[in-house]
């Protein structure tokens, strides 16, 4: 079975689907660019710059055909008329969907596996072909794009054998996961945000300057004396012979 590689619009889907924010997104494409051809084609490896402008390309398609967020139609993912290259036809949106699942195990170098339930993905994705053409192409697309498949005990399971209607496990090949980078990435990314936070924040500082501390000072008898003496000169008690109500006047 031939390795799956990955092009432009994988990578703009995934920033949709997971919903990646866009002071980061190039953060993410140059993480996936220094792999090189180990995961992108050929040709995208060979200048980030078109790299990046084929993604934001990407981006702008899938935006103005409808998939913008992880509760978007997979099948928007392609245009009408395009081929599935794994699975087969009718199975195109499971295609689509477990590259998003490789992709996150990629960038997510920290996550071991992700729990999937391949018999209800045939639902979620409104697959209608037959039973056993759907778990030949599970098995397929599994191979393709090098991932291993166990069940909830983390022992090895053979697709051929069938798909059982429960969670099983789908994680990287080792081999696969030993070429890519061992650096933690949400690391490096959790520092560049709060640098670009630090970035926002003196720059509002330069803008409208910062607000002072207040002083917090302890109140003492003496304070709350001096406040009884200033809000009685402030505010004289004005002696009133008028009758208050609901109270009978007394007589004189």
């Amino acid at each position: 079975m031939r390795k799956y590689i990955y092009n432009s619009r994988d990578v703009a889907a995934y920033f949709k689907y997971f919903s990646v924010p866009s002071h980061l997104e190039v953060s993410y494409m140059q993480y996936i660019f220094n792999f090189g051809s180990k995961v992108l084609a050929e040709p995208l490896t060979r200048d980030f710059e078109h790299f990046k402008n084929e993604v934001y390309r990407e981006l702008y398609f899938l935006w103005a055909n409808g998939f913008e967020n992880e509760k978007a139609d997979i099948s928007k993912m392609t245009s009408e008329g395009d081929l599935s290259l794994i699975c087969d036809q009718e199975c195109i949106c499971l295609e689509s969907y477990m590259k998003l699942i490789c992709l996150h195990l990629i960038f997510s170098g920290n996550l071991p596996y992700i729990n999937l339930n391949f018999t209800g993905l045939m639902t979620q994705l409104g697959i209608k072909c037959d039973v056993e053409i759907y778990e030949e192409n599970c098995k397929r697309i599994c191979e393709s794009l090098q991932l291993d498949v166990s069940d909830t005990f983390g022992k090895p399971f053979n697709l051929t054998l069938g798909i059982p209607d429960e969670l099983l496990r789908v994680s990287l090949n080792a081999e696969f996961r030993q070429g890519l980078d061992s650096r933690n990435f949400k690391e490096t990314l959790r520092s560049e945000q709060m640098n670009w936070l630090k970035d926002l924040k003196d720059k509002s500082f330069k803008l409208f300057g910062s607000k002072p501390a207040r002083k917090k000072t302890a109140k003492g008898r003496s304070d709350s004396a001096s406040s009884k003496n200033h809000r009685e000169s402030a505010y004289p008690v004005v002696s009133n012979s008028a009758q208050p109500k609901g109270k009978p006047k007394p007589e004189s």
